[in-house]
């Protein structure tokens, strides 16, 4: 019965509307007040069954509910005989409900929409070369799949061959069409815009990142935030104190009606729902915008973050630097071959630069190779010792430095460059500097950063101290530090947030993993690999740093729609309650209605969330109105902008 009830509320919502209407039409049309009383005691009862069955299922667990609050209503209606006042109550509660219902689905309008990027099925290649169409669970890692023009891309994977355009807003957020071509990584949930392109499969399922991103979206508008646990708390106090308080009124009053009243108007409805449901639809805006939030709790602490730290290469930066200027010692040559041989097995965006500018060379075996944490590698290669790193790394081996190579570095480490330093069995052989843009945009978005109220924005870097000031003087950042090992960065936030202020670090979720785990807000840029949404608590999928002010912006709208809802729903409740005792103009059916109506202005003012634009989105998107149709460096700032 519990289940059929449930199963059928919504209808039943509407056949009570119904005879409530109809009642009223018996009243006025016919003026038969019989068929007025029978007509609404169907629809009473009809309305209270499923209340009451909510109501009784709460108390099997021993919970007090505002079901139960609206039930003892609808009896006390019924023994003074108040059927229009039961009837009305019970519509008011299940349509109230229903509304609920219905604007919540919305506000996670951003799981349906990411959950229909991904196709049902694909077309996988079989063994004679043809291709089929499959279920997505048939896929593995490996299979071959075919992507037409206009087709959604099944798996996360590389092109083997073919070429084409991905719009890849649903992973990045960014609406511009990217080109793929063999060699090129492609993301589940994505679209191909043009082109035909062979992908293989490397991950499936719930393994790609957009069924991680999925995950992560549900399991964040799931969570409850610290002010959802404490009203949950203070609504299970909250509805036997009416309860009790409907009571003592009725017993002091003689006035069943005014008790019963009381519990109507009692109901904390619209306070139980506008925090979860602010949340909810913040959530969901920054889906949308690839802003990930892993949970609402959050958001209301990332509201309040005051300090925050920056890595610089790949955060800052664009983390493609290039090589400016290489200084020779004497076996510089030998120390040249040797470099490359050792960076080719290096993922570091640094050993990109250095293999790339030394394309012509060729490689020799590394024999074997240890990376030290903080410092570089040390590399056994025929037959020598290599080590490719900072000064750090020189100091624990206990190279020699010349003063004229202090000279350098000095010189080096002046012009804004990065070192990489290479020693062959314990002499120093090569100085090399790497130059890396800041990112376009950057200093505005700081800038945006300080006006909505963080006080700090610091530098923690890896690299020498003078081309980390040279960037903090450029940025106008508050400190800078250089030279620092990860354990150091994650010190640094330590010691921050003992001295009592908020933390976030951003960083890109690998090198700077334990300081995203130790700040109070961890937030990794760019790819969105596993390691950067585990360790970190907003993930933004795309590198492009003014998702930092929009993410902040955002989460500091939806704890003033939190904390906005709230008022609300107490300063309602407060005037029922005052109105009904102090007045002789309120009754039941007029209270039900403030109700139920304050629950859908909560839900409403919730939903604003969900088209919310900070004004830094706002100035950028008329930028980009104003010259997205022309042609030369308009475009390319247009580009930079995004």
């Amino acid at each position: 019965m519990q289940k059929w009830l449930m199963k059928n509320r919504n209808r039943l919502t509407a056949i009570t509307g119904i005879l409530i209407v109809l009642a009223f039409a018996a009243k006025w049309l016919f003026k038969s007040e019989t068929a007025e009383s029978g007509l609404l005691l169907a629809a009473s009862l009809i309305g209270g069954f499923p209340i009451a069955a909510s109501a009784w299922q709460a108390l099997k667990v021993k919970v007090i509910s505002i079901d139960l609050l609206v039930t003892l209503a609808i009896l006390g209606a019924f023994v003074i005989q108040e059927f229009e006042e039961s009837a009305i109550v019970a519509f008011l509660f299940l349509f109230g409900a229903y509304l609920e219902q219905r604007t919540l689905a919305k506000t996670r309008s951003a799981i349906k929409e990411l959950v229909e990027m991904v196709p049902e099925t694909a077309l996988r290649q079989t063994a004679d070369g043809d291709f089929e169409e499959v279920d997505l669970d048939d896929l593995d890692e490996g299979d071959i799949l075919l992507v037409k023009t206009g087709g959604k891309i099944p798996v996360d994977g590389e092109v083997v061959s073919g070429s084409g355009t991905a719009n890849e807003a649903s992973i990045t957020g960014e609406s511009m069409p990217l080109g793929k071509k063999p060699g090129d990584p492609v993301y589940a949930g994505t679209i191909l815009e043009n082109g035909t392109i062979r992908i293989k499969a490397e991950k499936v399922g719930d393994e790609t990142t957009f069924g991680k991103i999925i995950e992560l979206v549900e399991e964040a508008q799931d969570s409850k935030s610290q002010a959802e646990r404490l009203i949950d708390r203070f609504s299970k106090y909250y509805t036997p104190i009416v309860l009790l308080l409907a009571i003592i009124v009725g017993l002091i009053s003689q006035d069943l009606e005014l008790a019963v009243t009381i519990l109507v108007l009692g109901c904390p409805g619209a306070l139980v729902i506008g925090v979860p449901v602010s949340n909810v639809a913040g959530i969901g805006n920054g889906a949308k915008q690839g802003i990930l939030f892993k949970g609402s709790e959050v958001i209301t602490k990332f509201s309040k973050v005051d300090t925050i730290m920056f890595d610089k290469t790949g955060t800052l930066t664009y983390g493609d630097p290039r090589v400016s200027q290489v200084k020779k010692y004497s076996q510089g040559q030998l120390a040249e071959q040797l470099l490359v041989s050792v960076e080719k097995e290096s993922a570091h965006p640094l050993a990109k630069a250095i293999t790339g500018y030394y394309e012509d060379l060729e490689a020799k075996e590394v024999e074997s190779s240890q990376v030290l944490q903080g410092g570089g590698i040390v590399a056994q290669v025929a037959g020598r010792q290599v080590l490719v790193g900072n000064r750090y790394l020189l100091d624990q081996y206990h190279v020699p430095v010349t003063k004229e190579m202090e000279k350098n570095l000095e010189e080096l480490a002046s012009a804004g460059n990065s070192l990489v330093l290479v020693a062959v069995n314990g002499q120093l052989e090569l100085a090399l500097g790497l130059k890396d843009e800041i990112r376009a945009g950057v200093k505005e978005d700081l800038a945006a950063l300080k006006k909505l109220g963080v006080k700090n924005l610091l530098l923690l870097s890896g690299d020498n101290q003078k081309t980390v000031d040279l960037v903090a003087e450029e940025l106008g950042l508050t400190e800078a530090y250089g030279q620092l090992l990860p354990e150091d960065k994650a010190e640094f936030v330590k010691k921050r947030q003992a001295a009592g202020e908020i933390v976030a670090f951003v960083g890109d979720g690998i090198n700077d993993s334990p300081s995203l785990a130790r700040a109070d807000i961890g937030i990794a840029m760019g790819s969105g690999t596993d390691v950067a949404i585990e360790t970190s608590n907003v993930v933004l999928m795309n590198g492009s740093f003014d998702r930092i002010p929009r993410a902040l912006a955002l989460a500091k709208a939806t704890r003033r729609n939190m904390i906005e809802n709230i008022t609300i729903a107490l300063a309602v409740v407060a005037v029922l309650l005052v109105s009904v005792l102090a007045s002789s103009w309120m009754n039941m059916a007029i209270g039900m209605f403030v109700h139920e109506g304050s629950i859908l202005v909560v839900i409403l003012n919730a939903m604003r969330l969900l088209a919310y634009r900070s004004k830094l989105q706002k100035s950028r998107k008329l930028i980009e109105n104003n010259f997205s149709q022309a042609e030369g460096p308009y475009n390319k700032g247009i580009e930079s902008i995004q």
